[in-house]
């Protein structure tokens, strides 16, 4: 794998700055995850680990950051049920991580060039929406619902409306203290320049002051104490033994069941597309435009999927939302997506107490504001600019994914906007003209520059078209390809239907290689 450039000292503050954040956002994001999964919640730690340090230094991104992702939460508790047991499940990732591999050495990621940019936007837009939707209760002190689950319909029997309205029948009153200051400290860091520049991200300091806030209230006493179920509940390993202790391992003997095969094929295709997509959308997002090879992420993806299998960790994708927090904060390069798993594994191991003392309140905020920025009203307006065409499968994907999920609401937007190119493809392969002579009417069709399959209806229809009698000119001047069944189609009107109805047929600019 090519090497990356190493970190400048102006980059290297950023990005460490960056990975902080994205520490504290991703640790309660990577127990939701295992949460809604009905997995143990020590295996979403163990997946944000190992995607921010392994697959943080295998990939080629320099913004993306791996983790355990809100969108397999579905398929990895359905499997797991299926399967029976986790540590049998576990063997299903390990497997699917070898696919992977597999796929990135066979250069599948090539599909990632044929993502409609309406798609990868409505994904983004989508993702904003549901941020929005989703911290809006745990800002409020409402926490119900795990944090990271992205689904419309969710675990505790609600969905994301329903669960909208309730939070505002259950405010907690120091939870939302703390959640109202922290979006306020985070309007006014970027609109006061001194603070702007300092170089200090806001998150940083929403997370300290959301601290501060909840031992001051602790000392109130009821209802303003903020009680341990809206703080993050990170598990407690007493020393090193009982934290290797929280490790599972596969179970080897499960590899004569079927249903593994059947689980692990299902994991390595959503999460590679999964991945492939949001790889995507993170280069969309990058100030800096830069490209991701998505062959060598799939490779990243792989290795780290296999390890996490054997170590007892979800399966794990590149994913939008902690990726989007890093490039708020400013990160520049891969360090910062590894620094992020340095402090999981580390912060984990020594200082679990402190990191529960985070209230969910402050972390929401910060997801919140995030979500602003990728549903902005400026990408819907310059959506909207750029026609139906490009609307329409846009707003589309962002309906989808808010009211199903993940990989569904992306599956339905590729198919809409699939939809609009044939549509586009079948309306555009010829050009029709009429001259009106004295010896009759000439109909001249000029083809395309390519001609597919696709454009067959159009063209035949065209052909029907031309009056009895008249005479008429298919021209294939301009044109570099023709498809065999819109050449079977031309020779079948020439040889067949032209002479039973009178029609005289000129053929020019076909190449000999066409017949």
């Amino acid at each position: 794998m090519p090497a990356t450039s190493t970190n400048s000292s102006p980059t290297l503050f950023k990005d460490l700055t960056s990975g902080l954040v994205v520490f504290l956002v991703a640790l309660p994001l990577c127990l939701g995850v295992a949460l809604a999964s009905n997995a143990p919640l020590f295996s979403g730690v163990v997946a944000g680990i190992i995607g921010g340090i392994l697959v943080g230094m295998l990939s080629g991104s320099h913004t993306s950051v791996s983790g355990p992702a809100a969108g397999l939460t579905a398929i990895v508790a359905a499997q797991i049920g299926k399967l029976g047991t986790f540590d049998t499940f576990l063997l299903a990732v390990m497997l699917a991580g070898v696919i992977q591999i597999v796929l990135g050495v066979c250069r599948a990621g090539f599909i990632a060039a044929f993502f409609p940019s309406s798609v990868i936007k409505g994904l983004l837009a989508a993702i904003g929406v549901i941020l929005i939707l989703k911290q809006i209760p745990h800002v409020i002190g409402h926490d119900a619902d795990p944090e990271d689950d992205m689904a419309f319909e969710q675990p505790d029997h609600e969905n994301t409306f329903t669960e909208l309205w309730a939070s505002f029948f259950d405010i907690q009153p120091g939870a939302a203290l703390v959640g109202v200051l922290s979006i306020l400290l985070m309007i006014f860091w970027d609109k006061i320049k001194p603070l702007k520049k300092s170089g200090v991200p806001a998150p940083l300091v929403v997370v300290l002051l959301g601290v501060g806030v909840s031992l001051l209230l602790r000392k109130l006493g009821a209802p303003w104490a903020i009680e341990a179920s809206h703080l993050v509940q990170v598990p407690v390993a007493e020393n090193f033994g009982a934290f290797l202790g929280f490790l599972q391992f596969p179970n080897f003997a499960a590899l004569a069941n079927p249903a593994v095969y059947t689980a692990a094929i299902t994991i390595a295709i959503v999460a590679s597309l999964e991945t492939l997509l949001n790889l995507e959308a993170v280069d969309k997002l990058d100030p800096q435009q830069r490209h991701s090879p998505p062959n060598r992420e799939l490779l990243a993806q792989g290795i780290g999927n296999t390890l996490a299998g054997l170590i007892g960790g979800l399966p794990m994708t590149s994913v939008i939302v902690r990726s989007s927090v890093n490039i708020n904060a400013g990160g520049k390069t891969r360090l910062s997506a590894i620094f992020h798993g340095v402090l999981l594994i580390g912060c984990v191991l020594l200082m679990p107490r402190w990191l529960n003392e985070i209230p969910l309140a402050a972390l929401a905020a910060i997801l919140l504001m995030t979500g602003l920025k990728l549903a902005s009203p400026k990408l819907m307006k310059q959506m909207w600019r750029e026609g139906k065409n490009q609307f329409l499968p846009f707003i589309i994907t962002i309906a989808a994914i808010v009211l199903t999920d993940l990989l569904v609401g992306i599956l339905i937007g590729l198919g809409v906007s699939i939809g609009f190119i044939l549509r586009s493809n079948m309306r555009r392969p010829v050009h029709q003209t009429v001259v009106h002579g004295t010896n009759g009417d000439q109909v001249r069709i000029e083809l395309a520059s390519q001609v597919s399959f696709l454009g067959r209806a159009t063209l035949e229809k065209a052909l029907r078209a031309i009056p009895r009698g008249s005479s008429a000119v298919i021209d294939a001047t301009n044109t570099d390809y023709i498809d065999a069944d819109i050449l079977d189609l031309i020779q079948d009107f020439q040889n067949n239907t032209a002479p039973a109805h009178g029609i005289t047929v000129e053929l020019t600019g076909f190449r000999p290689s066409y017949s």
